[in-house]
């Protein structure tokens, strides 16, 4: 007998799971220019054993809302082979063994639904509300339908769409954009129009997620590259050098600058200066010398040396004089090098020095979480860890930003496979009592092994090269047509955003304290960046709330 239940998007739902787990959502409100997501889920209990095995194809027919609004895809698994790096995880883990877990979102198959005996299955429904349609009361019900138009099952939700727009995201969110992991899973040539091509659908398909800054490769970054190893080569400047004079060609720069400003990026954030882990060497830079393309910087040329702050002070000069010419200038963030800890303080310090003058009146902005990187005057903007930001909270630090990578597993966000979405999403939550300016994940696309030891494949290993927690590495999949899917893990982070949005209103209409004394009592504790919600409940009760408040007062 076929079963079927909507449940909200906040639940990742297992094969081998029983329907009967998932809480029923019934009513759901939003405003006027949200995108909304909830889930069908569908199985056969049948236990009859003596019946032979088979899928039965069905079709989903969605009545009550415009058609046009309305997109719907399924939710599949992919292995996971290291739940979390700390054994057993820390008890807000949906699971901690290896297994199937629900996590990409593919079309429809052309043939139908597949309904599957004993197994439990999800499809995604996402409407993207329009702001031409009225504010009011909708019945939204979905029916399951075989080959000769019979009704198997259906299901109601009740939606109510409040007449307030959220306001628009203030936030700056990177999550950096690997164009190298994209030429390797795809076979095509760096820049060749292929690649443009794929670039492009990638980077339209983070705007759409509120990505709304993008790692810009002046030259290859140097992240997560191993001691002398290097990744391929993606350089957007082209460089000449001629009797030791170097020159530069922006041309492969503006026409990522014109596909940026295409898909809705906002700003730059220019490839790290030096070396990941301390600032000790320069970056792999390729150039044209006497007619011959080759590396002139790399691993062996120490970070301070003549010779590479000679060339990095040319460089920026010349781009700096580029994006003021066009007027992008103030649309770029820089970077000295990533993660830096008080081991690294001195080769820091001289990098930072190297090129100080030039950058002064542009925000330098670095990972680290040593406050004293801050304090010593180092770093413009401090970007702590998660699970560091109490120091930097406590020091009144103005525009804070944070991050959270592989290691940030107990009690804070995160948005590993393994991760129940209320986590993921609870993070909205802390970016707004926080004030939080701007957030940076490294891992939208990063298709490679760690360190970048070698090209895989992310529907097969979803922890690069089972040395990080599945699905850090990052959070969309490459389709065959060039296009990414997004994983459930990427939405449910775009809802905490438009969370953020949404208690932005309230405040300007109930007031700051208002919003966060309603959050907090209905989340049962105070609001901190190490307390996640432990179910979907609070989260969708808080939302519930804020757009009540709105409603009363608009």
């Amino acid at each position: 007998m076929i079963q079927t239940k909507i449940t909200s998007s906040l639940e990742k739902c297992f094969p081998d799971s029983s329907i009967a787990e998932y809480p029923i959502l019934a009513h759901l409100s939003a405003l006027k220019n949200e995108r909304l997501s909830f889930q069908f889920l569908y199985t056969d209990d049948t236990v009859d054993t003596s019946i032979p095995y088979r899928a039965n194809s069905y079709s989903l027919q969605i009545e009550g809302i415009e058609k046009g609004l309305v997109s719907v895809r399924r939710v599949e698994s992919v292995p996971v082979t290291i739940p979390s790096l700390n054994e057993g995880g820390d008890g807000n883990f949906l699971r901690t063994a290896p297994g199937l877990y629900p996590d990409p979102l593919f079309p429809l198959h052309q043939g139908g639904i597949f309904v599957m005996r004993g197994q439990l299955q999800s499809l995604w429904v996402e409407i993207n509300l329009s702001e031409r349609l009225p504010a009011g009361e909708y019945s939204i019900t979905l029916k399951l339908i075989d080959g000769q138009k019979e009704v198997h099952a259906k299901n109601t939700l009740k939606l109510t769409i409040i007449d307030a727009l959220l306001p628009p995201q203030e936030m700056i969110l990177t999550q950096w954009f690997h164009c190298d992991c994209l030429a390797n899973y795809y076979n095509v040539d760096v820049w060749s129009e292929e690649h443009w091509h794929i670039v492009e659908n990638f980077a339209a398909t983070a705007a759409k997620n509120g990505i709304n800054m993008l790692l810009t490769p002046v030259h290859t970054p140097p992240l997560d590259t191993a001691v002398g190893g290097e990744r391929k080569t993606v350089q957007l400047v082209d460089v000449t050098v001629e009797n030791g004079e170097y020159s530069f060609n922006f041309d492969k720069l503006d026409r990522w600058i014109e596909m940026c400003n295409r898909v809705g990026i906002r700003y730059f954030e220019i490839a790290h200066l030096f070396t990941q882990w301390g600032a000790r060497c320069a970056p792999k830079i390729m150039a044209t010398v006497d007619s011959e393309y080759k590396r002139i910087f790399g691993w062996k040329t120490d970070a301070t040396s003549e010779e590479y702050t000679t060339y990095l002070r040319a460089f920026l000069s010349a781009f700096l004089a580029h994006m003021k010419a066009r007027g992008d200038d103030k649309r770029c963030y820089f970077h000295i090098s990533d993660e830096p800890n008080q081991l690294h303080v001195d080769y820091y310090r001289a990098a930072k020095a190297s090129v100080a003058d030039i950058l002064q009146g542009y925000t330098i902005m670095d990972a680290l979480s040593n406050l004293e990187f801050y304090q010593d005057g180092l770093v413009d903007l401090p970007i702590p860890a998660s699970d560091h930001i109490e120091p930097f909270i406590k020091a009144g630090i103005k525009g804070l930003w944070t991050y959270y990578c592989c290691s940030q597993a107990v009690g804070v966000s995160n948005r590993f496979i393994a991760m129940p979405l209320w986590r993921t999403r609870s993070i909205g939550l802390q970016f707004y009592k926080f004030n939080i300016v701007g957030f940076l994940h490294w891992g939208y696309n990063f298709y490679n092994a760690a360190l970048s030891k070698n090209p895989i494949n992310p529907y097969i290993d979803t922890c690069a090269g089972h040395m990080f927690p599945a699905g850090d590495a990052f959070s969309v999949y490459p389709e065959q047509d060039g296009t990414a899917l997004e994983s459930v893990r990427i939405l449910s982070f775009y809802e905490a955003l438009q969370d953020v949005r949404a208690f932005r209103l309230a405040e300007t209409i109930c007031g700051r304290e208002r919003v966060i004394e309603e959050m907090e009592r209905i989340f049962g504790e105070e609001i901190r960046f190490d307390r996640c919600a432990k179910s979907a409940h609070p989260l969708l009760e808080i939302r519930e709330r804020i757009n009540e408040m709105i409603a009363k007062n608009i």
